[in-house]
């Protein structure tokens, strides 16, 4: 299905009053523009999304979470990335500005997406700057805009507040993905840039309540976290930026990107998860 880029770009679930933790998912979007052009069939361009980690969230409002989850997806433009991470060799002009790719461009992985998994390009021609700019103004500053108010506010009612950046991921690495071809991963993996975006006591709460569930848990590997916890984590001003990555194989069909049986006992203890958290 195709999708007009004038749809707002992302969904916000709210709780009644001002939330205690703020949930967001950038990479669960699934709305496909009309416009996007390239040689990859729309089942292979999933294959990059975080499908349905919202659905698995949704109705965390009603247990005093806000819940925040993008339109667009990220093999269209990465959330999760900074706006000047770009690959200049996938435009046809110069950009306008200054542009300072990271490891994540050179694997592939920047603002704009060369690969869908190693081997799968996305893109035969190079992109031309406004449509990458159009993208930016479409969907990356209305949603970050809307995660810091999010978080504002929660911090205006509260004196701690936790944020969880929420991802899925492949049961085992690839030659795109720090741990490499074949790696196998754990259940989740709970990660804070080591320390720099949330409390100790926050991610442990987080990958503690995971465990009690009876799942394995890594904390900060393969993942450390990406920036949206490391820019809008600030510990010191009560604001606790955790990211979660979990495993496709506990509800996905990662080839036909389906849900499986095991789909509703997930979200049924992420549910858990979120009371939990919400009395610690």
């Amino acid at each position: 299905m195709t999708h007009d880029p004038a749809l707002p770009p992302f969904s916000v679930e709210r709780p009644a009053t001002a939330p205690w933790c703020v949930f967001d998912s950038p990479h669960s979007g699934r709305a496909y523009p009309a416009s996007f052009v390239t040689d990859c069939s729309r089942d292979q361009l999933r294959w990059a999304e975080d499908a349905y980690v919202d659905d698995l969230l949704e109705g965390v409002s009603a247990l005093g979470a806000a819940l925040l989850t993008a339109t667009y997806p990220r093999a269209w433009l990465d959330l999760n990335r900074p706006s000047d991470d770009i690959d200049e060799s996938l435009l046809a002009g110069p950009w306008p500005g200054a542009l300072h790719p990271t490891e994540k461009s050179r694997r592939g992985l920047g603002l704009i997406r060369r690969f869908v998994v190693p081997g799968v390009p996305i893109y035969d021609a190079r992109l031309p700057v406004a449509e990458v700019e159009r993208r930016i103004a479409l969907s990356y500053e209305p949603y970050h805009g809307m995660l810091r108010g999010l978080l504002v506010e929660a911090r205006a009612a509260h004196q701690q507040v936790l944020h969880i950046n929420w991802h899925s991921m492949k049961s085992h690495g690839n030659a795109m993905t720090p741990d490499g071809p074949g790696a196998p991963r754990a259940d989740f993996v709970v990660s804070d840039r080591l320390g720099a975006s949330a409390a100790p006591a926050y991610t442990a709460a987080v990958a503690e309540g995971l465990r009690a569930l009876g799942y394995t848990v890594s904390v900060n590997d393969p993942y450390t976290g990406g920036t949206i916890v490391q820019r809008y984590g600030r510990p010191d001003a009560g604001v606790h930026s955790v990211q979660v990555e979990i495993n496709r194989a506990l509800y996905l069909d990662e080839a036909t990107v389906t849900k499986t049986v095991e789909f509703p006992r997930l979200r049924g203890h992420l549910r858990e998860l979120t009371s939990h958290l919400a009395g610690a």
